[in-house]
């Protein structure tokens, strides 16, 4: 990853909020020219289940009573298909760049050089993963992270403009470290079942990266191992 008008930034056990925040601002930078690509990684202090915005997901009293009961909070942000549960021990990652100019934008292009990054991440802990969506799992997707046939990352993508033409590209990452699969999946069944939705999210479709290793590094070292794939890619310079 090129170091010319780059910027990482590492945060841990921090407010959502905040860091939905800091996302605008780096947008807003990378929209603005100021900056070619930023990497964004954190993790939150607390259980907050996000939705996305629209009318599909309503974050009624009734609803945040419910997951206030359970011990989650709920928040919305704009991108995203379907509700996501945040703990402090997933890591969120976001890259935040400028989309070549000489090259036409393609949606799946891009989703496999963001694969190909999380691949290599894995493979440097000698996990093999594959991509592809995963029954059963929490806002599953084409461009899941699977560890012999389970979700270990979910990934999204949403795409601006800058003035100009020229797309950025918010490419997201949420990687399960060591969670409480049993715990995570309550807050987001019980929100189907709050909108009358029949989608069933099961435990055992899921799992961890603790679950493959056996000396668990601390978050700073993992952020490190993320970093140094974006590198070893040399899809970003």
């Amino acid at each position: 990853m090129s170091k010319n008008r780059t910027k990482i930034f590492r945060f841990s056990q921090t407010n959502y909020q905040r860091m939905l925040d800091k996302e605008s601002e780096i947008i807003s930078l990378v929209q603005k020219g100021e900056l070619d690509q930023c990497l964004h990684m954190y993790t939150c202090n607390n259980n907050t289940l996000v939705l996305p915005s629209g009318k599909k997901w309503q974050s009624s009293p009734e609803v945040i009573e419910a997951l206030n009961e359970k011990g989650w909070a709920l928040l919305q942000r704009r991108s995203g298909g379907a509700p996501v549960p945040q703990t402090p021990r997933l890591i969120n990652l976001s890259h935040i760049y400028a989309w070549a100019h000489e090259q036409p934008y393609s949606v799946s292009l891009a989703y496999r050089n963001f694969c190909k990054v999380l691949g290599l991440f894995f493979n440097s802990y000698q996990i093999e993963t594959a991509f592809h969506a995963t029954p059963f799992s929490y806002c599953d997707g084409t461009y899941n992270v699977n560890i012999n046939g389970k979700k270990v990352v979910g990934t999204a993508q949403r795409v601006l403009q800058k003035k100009g033409g020229q797309k950025i590209v918010l490419a997201q990452a949420c990687i399960l470290v060591d969670e409480n699969l049993e715990q995570i999946i309550e807050p987001v069944n019980l929100i189907n079942e709050m909108h009358g939705l029949q989608d069933k999210v099961l435990a055992s479709s899921h799992t961890t990266l603790f679950e493959h290793i056996a000396i668990k590094p601390s978050i700073d070292q993992l952020y490190n191992r993320l970093l140094q794939a974006f590198v070893d890619s040399e899809l970003y310079t």
